[in-house]
């Protein structure tokens, strides 16, 4: 049986195809290697010798991260997906499959989002560092598949969330902000204070069905171009805090700051691509997700990435 190799096995993905309990599975985390370091990612390329690699290693943020670190989160993406891309081809890996995420589109992007308009223009202000280095994981996968018949592949999920995510106050993704946020004005009696109008649209998706999708396409998906992992449908701010207030139970007011930014209003993606592959696939709602990942987070609480 063929050992798959999971880099950034430390994060929200990473951990959802832990849970999977796959065998002959190697789970690579930032303890283990720079992934930075091209002699270090190598050698430990060439310690585990994987068949088959899921790359999901990369330095993430949320909105304000994106805004704070924009040159810090390029450079370091920039290297991390050239080593990782590069060790596995010298190493001889078979098949690879690299996550980036929707907001590597442009700005100005006709929606549904669709595969072929990642590099039709500029993305978002807001995160363009990040977004531009991740783009060049499809570059770069492209290039090699082109030159030396590299079996490498792009998935692009959108907002994924779920146990075990980053609940960083500032840097953290929409979900398990809010989460943290919420838990901690129940906590200490005070109004949720959150940033934005609330009006603003996302694809919510749970990391337990990103994980499965992710072993689906390193087994199934050969296309030269990115897929899409997500349902379609679209979920706003507003109706997310709801879900997690009433599973969190908080009781207080919640205030939305006008004067802050909230990022691109929305950015629906176009789901024909995977649907072709999977019509019957069923992912999990927003209602049950968010409620798993409230428990997960009340449960584990303080000793949570944050």
């Amino acid at each position: 049986m063929p050992k798959i190799l999971v880099t950034g096995a430390g994060g929200l993905i990473g951990h959802a195809i832990t849970s999977l309990g796959l065998p002959e599975m190697a789970y690579l985390t930032r303890k283990d290697a720079d992934l930075t370091d091209f002699t270090a990612t190598k050698d430990v390329f060439n310690v585990i010798k994987p068949d088959k690699v899921i790359h999901l290693a990369a330095q993430v943020g949320g909105l304000g991260g994106n805004m704070i670190h924009s040159g810090e989160y390029f450079c370091n993406n920039i290297m991390i997906n050239i080593n990782v891309l590069e060790a596995a081809r010298l190493c001889g890996v078979k098949k690879l499959v690299s996550f980036m995420s929707t907001c590597v589109f442009p700005e100005a992007c006709q929606y549904p989002l669709n595969e072929k308009d990642i590099h039709n223009g500029p993305p978002h202000p807001s995160n363009f560092g990040y977004a531009y280095a991740k783009r060049m994981l499809e570059v770069q996968s492209v290039a090699y598949r082109k030159e030396w018949g590299c079996d490498y592949i792009v998935a692009i999920p959108t907002n994924a969330y779920g146990p075990n995510d980053n609940f960083n106050l500032e840097d953290g993704h929409v979900i398990p902000s809010l989460i943290h946020k919420c838990y901690l004005a129940m906590k200490n009696n005070t109004d949720l204070v959150l940033w934005g109008s609330g009006k603003p649209l996302r694809e919510m998706v749970y990391s337990k069905d990103i994980a499965e999708l992710a072993i689906w396409a390193l087994e199934n998906y050969s296309e030269e171009y990115s897929i899409i992992l997500s349902h379609g449908i679209e979920t706003s701010i507003m109706d997310i805090v709801d879900v997690i207030v009433r599973k969190i139970g908080f009781e207080g007011r919640v205030i939305f700051d006008t004067t802050k930014p909230e990022g691109q209003f929305r950015k629906p993606s176009d789901t024909t691509k995977l649907r072709k592959y999977l019509p019957k696939f069923e992912f999990t709602s927003i209602e049950k997700g968010i409620e798993e990942t409230v428990k997960w987070f009340v449960s584990n609480y303080p000793k949570i990435r944050k």
